[in-house]
């Protein structure tokens, strides 16, 4: 009986590991649509640093032909863009892990982490010093440690709170977390002959890809700089721990349980302030201090973000089902990860000198529209993809290392 009893159960996760990817007719539109949307708001987050604008000194920015119109859209670019979209992606990743976990295992889980960590670092050291990938990959590592936890959504609050206490120990008790990073990107950027005059302008000068590994180098150390003094990690596995109590109590298929626009009133009525504060202190050098920044920045990303969720929701709930506006945000997100790396891509080709070379010649407000292009484009593009094919190309293969199996990426 114990032997029959310990087959079966070798047998039921056997079964269970072998199990491929989530079939299409599986899929949840919204959640597929939400992750579309919130690839727009990181080419609008983005593409300010891939035009190097961003690197641009105050006084070179102003001077520029839409100098005075930039001020005022870098403005609304803190209130409405700025650390929202990536929240998004980050309780989508925790849902994710929820649908994943209800058919496989955690190593399981941890072998696609690595693998997603693979990708990140190559794109990271090879590609754009912007990288999210690993971040969210490291994230996801640790992420498995707090599902045992009763009180997820107090730990959850927690660390998304705990780069406002660590801020304040950095301004008042001189605790400095990030110091030993911004010192070994300086030195990075010395070794690589790159320092304050040419920093803006050097990947627009790159004709060789030599030359553009050579910013890569020191963009890595300067990233690490950046996660760290900004404490991204514990922020981040907060929102992952937020998105799988979403997804356990399948919050997706329930909307109309949990999104109601009276929660949009609310939303709006607490995101608006809070974002005005916080856009007010990015663009005013942060007159109040470090730890009200950072308060501000938390309480911005956490209510926009959940302004931008709930609204979504809501549109979609009184959508008729004619509409294609979702369905084409669903298969922008369903190659989410593919369409990431394009936007470094078409980025690189527009911008660097290894293309077009553009980097430097546009204000923010040309920046702006050039990244709503590239999104429209890659609205298109994911369209005819997935007309003969099932995954995006980088999706597949990181199904197929994931599950260490081959999956046909052609449509029957």
């Amino acid at each position: 009986m114990e032997f029959h009893l310990i087959c079966t159960t070798f047998v039921a996760r056997t079964m269970k590991e072998t199990e491929g990817p989530v079939a299409e007719k599986q899929r949840y539109l919204i959640l597929d649509a939400l992750r579309g949307f919130a690839l727009m708001g990181i080419a609008l987050a983005n593409y300010p640093e891939f035009s190097l604008w961003t690197f641009l000194s105050p006084g070179e920015q102003t001077v520029m032909a839409t100098g005075g119109i930039d001020e005022v859209v870098r403005f609304f670019h803190y209130m409405l863009i700025d650390g929202k979209f990536y929240t998004i992606f980050s309780l989508l990743f925790g849902v994710g892990f929820a649908l994943f976990l209800s058919r496989h295992s955690v190593p399981r889980f941890l072998r696609r982490m690595v693998i997603l960590a693979l990708i990140g670092f190559c794109h990271l050291m090879f590609l754009w010093s912007g990288d999210i990938l690993l971040l969210y990959a490291v994230g996801g590592m640790l992420l498995p440690l707090f599902i045992r936890l009763k009180d997820k959504l107090a730990v959850a609050v927690a660390l998304i709170l705990l780069p406002v206490g660590l801020d304040a120990l950095t301004e008042f008790g001189g605790v400095d977390f990030a110091g030993p990073f911004y010192d070994l990107w300086w030195r990075e950027a010395r070794a690589q002959g790159i320092d304050e005059s040419n920093f803006a302008t050097w990947l627009r000068d790159a004709n060789s890809y030599p030359q553009m590994f050579a910013f890569l180098l020191q963009g890595a150390c300067e990233r690490m700089w950046e996660f760290v003094s900004g404490h991204r990690l514990p922020r981040v596995v907060g929102f992952f721990i937020l998105g799988y109590l979403a997804g356990k109590h399948q919050v997706y298929a329930r909307l109309s349980e949990f999104f109601k626009e009276r929660w949009l009133d609310i939303c709006l009525f607490v995101s608006i302030p809070c974002s005005f504060l916080y856009a007010w202190s990015a663009t005013s050098g942060q007159p109040l201090g470090l730890t009200l920044h950072s308060l501000f920045y938390t309480l911005s990303v956490v209510s926009m973000a959940a302004t931008y969720v709930i609204g979504f929701c809501v549109a979609y709930q009184h959508t008729p089902s004619s509409y294609k506006f979702f369905p084409l945000m669903a298969g922008t997100g369903r190659m989410a990860l593919t369409n990431y790396i394009g936007q470094t891509l078409i980025g690189i080709v527009l911008f660097y000198g290894l293309g077009f070379g553009l980097g430097t010649s546009f204000g923010l407000v040309f920046t702006t529209l050039t990244a709503l292009a590239v999104f429209i484009l890659q609205i298109g593009l994911s369209r005819l993809w997935l007309r003969y094919f099932s995954f995006g190309p980088l999706e597949w293969l990181w199904r197929l290392l994931t599950y260490g199996r081959y999956f046909p990426i052609c449509r029957n």
